[in-house]
């Protein structure tokens, strides 16, 4: 079973809003998707129409020296998400302390997860790049996709961050109105081999979508987000394969 970790280049170019978007495409693929929350933001359950009031998470559990796996909750049959859970800023650095004293712990988790036979896509929404803690969730992951805006922001930041080995580029937030959006979309073709062949372009669509609590083909089918994310489920399923323990 292939996992797949997301990522963003930084904070902001819409990892999480891609995250539910591809776990929705390779759903409607008929793929069994489970798909795991490791913001400490824990914005990824409302993508699947959970309340603001829901505490609940496997972070929390962890603290509260509970079963993680009991908070999984189901959005539809074949897809079920796991929220991290909502920690008040004074218990996040007990918690951060407790995940780097326990290293290999979630290589583990993900490994039962993918023997279980439950499932047959594991997404992994992860904290942007260079946060704590990251590390053992890259590695345990099949393919990495980094999430990035065509900007100068980011631009710079492919020269200055390290990526795993690897990693993918899904550039998202296009706009084909924008000049130098299209020059650096044109630049990255020509130089990054590491570029995915599907970008996410910049669509009002994906917006809504998080207002009514949606992933975004549930909400639109015939949107072009859903459309690339369509796209870009299907090369998952020609190219990742589940083959790193």
């Amino acid at each position: 079973m292939p996992v797949i970790a997301l990522q963003g280049i930084r904070g902001g170019v819409g990892t999480t809003s891609i995250t539910a978007g591809l776990s929705w495409a390779l759903h409607q693929l008929g793929e069994r998707v489970l798909v795991i929350d490791f913001s400490p933001d824990n914005q990824l359950r409302l993508h699947f129409n959970t309340p603001l009031s829901l505490t609940a998470g496997w972070a929390r559990a962890e603290l509260d020296e509970r079963p993680w796996h009991q908070e999984a909750l189901r959005y539809d049959d074949g897809l079920d998400f796991l929220p991290f859970g909502q920690l008040p800023a004074g218990e996040y650095p007990r918690w951060l302390t407790m995940h780097q004293q326990a290293p290999g712990r979630w290589a583990t988790y993900l490994r039962q997860l993918c023997d279980s036979g439950d499932y047959s896509w594991l997404l992994l929404d992860l904290p942007s790049a260079g946060s704590a803690g990251t590390e053992e969730w890259l590695a345990a992951a099949d393919a990495v996709f980094c999430v990035l805006t065509a900007d100068a922001n980011s631009h710079i930041r492919l020269y200055q961050q390290s990526f795993p080995p690897g990693a993918r580029l899904l550039l998202n937030q296009l706009s084909a109105e924008s000049r130098l959006q299209l020059d650096l979309q044109q630049y990255w073709r020509q130089h990054l081999d590491a570029l995915l062949p599907v970008s996410v372009h910049r669509d009002e669509a994906m917006a809504e979508a998080l207002a009514v609590k949606q992933p975004v083909g549930e909400y639109s089918a015939i949107s072009l987000a859903a459309d690339e994310l369509n796209v870009l489920a299907g090369w998952c399923l020609a190219h990742v394969t589940g083959t790193r323990r």
